[in-house]
């Protein structure tokens, strides 16, 4: 049996023109699997649509499966970058304003390319690609923040509790960007999270 095609770059961009033509290749990744989906992407329509030699694209993608693993991880940092800067200078605020940014902060990341989010977890087969883009710091970052509390906490088992909250806010940012991406730009939707979480957490 031959060996599985390798998942990871062939090379690190480092010249500024290396990094244009890396972005490119991914745009142009992005474009033909939320326009065509998973079974029309190929290395050569996405070097046509990016505007470069497959020769150029196979310096740093040997394959189909690398450019989406390059995509999924790019997608899964961008969401981290917004989601860190909504979560600055939390520590000294109280739990219903530590929760609020939490949830601001999960939803705008969610909201990064929703059709994207969508192709990747529906078309694209299970593999590392989608193991790594349901990785998640959410727990570690709630376990953070809510022991330095837990006087104010309504349950008592804090590891339940982060668990509780983080299987909450996951299924239902997934459900809504999957679903009901509209939902990512209503205020209703995080006010009613809220207040589900907070009845949830905090001491009455």
């Amino acid at each position: 049996m031959s060996p599985e095609p390798a998942a990871t770059p062939r090379k690190q961009p480092k010249q500024e023109r290396s990094q244009a033509t890396v972005e490119a290749i991914l745009t142009a990744t992005t474009h033909i699997l939320t326009e065509n989906g998973y079974d029309q992407l190929t290395t050569n329509r996405v070097a046509e649509r990016a505007g470069v030699s497959i020769g150029s694209l196979y310096q740093y993608f040997p394959n189909k499966k690398a450019l989406i693993f390059a995509l999924a991880e790019h997608h899964a940092n961008e969401m981290v970058r917004l989601a860190q800067y909504h979560l600055e200078g939390l520590n000294n605020l109280t739990i219903p304003e530590v929760l609020r940014q939490i949830v601001k902060a999960a939803i705008a990341a969610h909201a990064v390319n929703p059709k994207l989010h969508r192709v990747l977890h529906e078309q694209i087969p299970h593999s590392e690609v989608m193991r790594r883009l349901d990785e998640t710091k959410m727990e570690n970052m709630l376990r953070s923040f809510l022991a330095q509390r837990s006087d104010q906490l309504q349950p008592k088992n804090l590891e339940l509790t982060i668990f509780m909250v983080e299987r909450t806010i996951r299924a239902l940012l997934h459900g809504a960007t999957i679903d009901r991406p509209e939902l990512l730009n209503t205020g209703e939707f995080e006010q009613e999270l809220m207040a589900m979480l907070s009845t949830y957490l905090v001491k009455r």
